[in-house]
């Protein structure tokens, strides 16, 4: 797997354009310079690969913008050894980002071809995550408690099962909403029943849904 001298400034560019655009989570910019995008992307889209835009991925789904790739992470003040679970794995870009930043991840991923693509991907670069082929609102409350539960779908509700996967002190993003937008929302939990709500701007994600795609 390729990453070229042209590929690197572009990051780089990219990297300059996100601190414009109000990130200032220097660990997860570290990632996002690191991370070659170009890698987990449709070869039609590899021209566009470092456009702050999100674009098609197979299954019908997308690959996250960057900015809204930087706004979750940063939202999870993410540390080394964090264990940190992703509900949607999708392309695996974010799972790679999370790996770059030293954490421990736990990816669920509902499409069966996704699932399979991102683990290549993973390990090509060099990443270890652990991938799961299941249903994203039932989360893995055998590998819990998390430090971070991180969502990138649009979803209509936190599922309290998800909630009660988090450790105290650990932090759940998530894009709440309807179809036509979601609110980014963090979820800290306090206490065993006691959680704090902060929302932090719109978004649009493809919707979060349940069961499993076999569509290899």
């Amino acid at each position: 797997m390729i990453d070229d001298f042209e590929a690197r400034g572009k990051r780089k560019k990219l990297v300059a354009g996100l601190r414009n655009k109000g990130i200032t989570d220097e660990e997860v910019l570290r990632a996002i310079d690191r991370v070659p995008r170009h890698l987990f992307m449709d070869p039609a889209f590899l021209i566009h690969a470092y456009v702050d835009k999100a674009f098609p991925i197979s299954s019908g789904q997308t690959i996250s913008q960057p900015y809204t790739v930087a706004v979750q992470t940063s939202l999870l003040s993410v540390k080394k050894r964090d264990k940190i679970l992703e509900i949607g794995t999708g392309s695996g870009y974010q799972a790679a980002i999370l790996a770059e930043m030293g954490a421990k991840v736990y990816t669920i991923e509902r499409f069966r071809e996704l699932y399979l693509k991102a683990q290549q991907t993973l390990s090509a670069l060099g990443y270890q995550a652990d991938f799961f082929y299941g249903d994203g609102y039932e989360g893995k409350p055998q590998y819990g408690p998390f430090d971070g539960i991180i969502i990138t779908a649009a979803i209509k509700e936190i599922p309290e099962s998800l909630l009660k996967q988090l450790r105290t002190g650990g932090k759940l993003v998530a894009p709440v909403g309807g179809s036509d937008f979601q609110v980014m929302t963090l979820v800290r939990r306090d206490g065993e029943d006691s959680f704090t709500h902060t929302t932090h701007g719109t978004f649009v994600f493809v919707p979060m849904l349940k069961g499993t795609v076999n569509d290899n």
